[in-house]
């Protein structure tokens, strides 16, 4: 951790609002002094932060949280104006100077806009400023949501290429069972992100636990893994835990990369969380695409779902039910259904033409 020099910081609305009733600014202040002190060490930083929506909340005098997208939005719109004025003042204290960056799914799922949000912060970062980032709530639908802020952190981290996400939460770390119901349940102070033993620790997707966000903590750390990131997750009232953390004490959970980082056009396809469609393959394929580094060819694909054109980002799954990959595709969703199952030499003879003789070729494909 020592070596590490750029990082990601996720806190979470609880680590910066009063009991989520407006901005705490004196814990603002806090976190603006630890990382002025990792950037006094030469760390770049790049903070992903909650709370908009609350501060907005306090701001137009509503006492409970709204459920209707609009008012959600509206209340985000004016929070953001009171975010980033008090980042912009506590930061400023440190002389250090600030930005604001909002995303959402689609500014990553597009290429183009992807590489100018990696080559802004970039910028950034190499200006000295620290970019405050946060999902862009007032203009996000459902299908582009990141949906919560652990995975844009993650995202990030992997947009940036940072070498460490730290994810600040109320709990120490990753227990083997949930404290909160067993006060036997022991902190995993190391694993490996990714391992599937992780996920049911944080307590599955039906469970209290899962719906408190640990479950999605684990996901963003196995996402990270993907450029080689590790993750700590770690309570944020752990007192000066940014600055401790970076000079390697080991506090709350660290969950380590045990893959190869991916190419970066790779790592765009993998960061894809919304796909167009699924192609079910059979085994022969899903073996061809786990150790063969092979292409997927239409004589593999048994079924196909969704509607989709050329272009466009599709799931391979296997006959287990498991995501094998995802890719470009070659062919429509009404081209790959007619050709699905055919060798490649009989696609001309279907439809009349061929493009390309892969469904996706390997290129275009990432092992998930």
């Amino acid at each position: 951790m020592k070596e590490a020099k750029r990082f990601v910081v996720k806190v979470g609305s609880a680590l910066v609002t009063n009991q989520g009733a407006g901005l705490d600014a004196s814990a603002i202040e806090r976190w603006a002094g630890q990382i002025a002190k990792l950037c006094e060490t030469g760390k770049e930083v790049v903070l992903v932060s909650s709370g908009a929506i609350a501060e907005g909340m306090q701001r137009l005098g509503w006492v409970r949280r709204p459920n209707a997208m609009h008012e959600l939005q509206a209340a985000a719109a004016v929070g953001q104006m009171g975010l980033v004025q008090v980042y912009e003042s506590c930061f400023r204290q440190h002389g250090l100077r600030t930005a604001q960056v909002l995303l959402t799914h689609a500014d990553l799922a597009d290429r183009q806009r992807y590489l100018n949000a990696r080559s802004t912060l970039l910028t950034l970062l190499g200006l000295g400023i620290i970019p405050v980032i946060n999902e862009n709530d007032t203009v996000v639908t459902d299908e582009i949501r990141f949906g919560d802020n652990d995975t844009l952190g993650a995202l990030v981290t992997n947009l940036v290429e940072a070498d460490c996400l730290i994810i600040l939460t109320d709990q120490r770390g990753l227990y083997t069972e949930d404290p909160r119901h067993n006060p036997r349940a022991t902190l995993i102070q190391r694993a490996q992100a990714g391992e599937p033993r992780l996920e049911e620790v944080a307590g599955g997707s039906g469970s209290s636990i899962a719906k408190g966000g640990m479950l999605t903590k684990v996901l963003a750390a196995k996402r990270a893994a993907r450029s080689g990131a590790q993750t700590v997750i770690a309570s944020g009232y752990e007192p000066e835990v940014l600055v401790r953390v970076a000079a390697g004490e080991a506090i709350g959970t660290l969950l380590v990369p045990n893959t190869t980082p991916l190419a970066a056009r790779k790592q765009w396809l993998a960061d894809h969380l919304q796909v167009a469609g699924c192609f079910k393959i059979d085994a022969g394929a899903s073996k061809a695409l786990r150790s063969g580094g092979k292409s997927l060819l239409p004589i593999g694909v048994k079924g196909v779902e969704g509607e989709f054109e050329r272009g466009a980002v599709v799931t391979c799954t296997a006959p287990d039910g498991v995501e094998v990959a995802r890719g470009l595709v070659n062919y429509s969703a009404q081209e790959s259904r007619r050709i699905a199952g055919h060798p490649s030499n009989e696609i001309e003879a279907i439809l009349g033409y061929i493009d390309e003789p892969e469904l996706i070729h390997r290129d275009n494909l990432v092992l998930l």
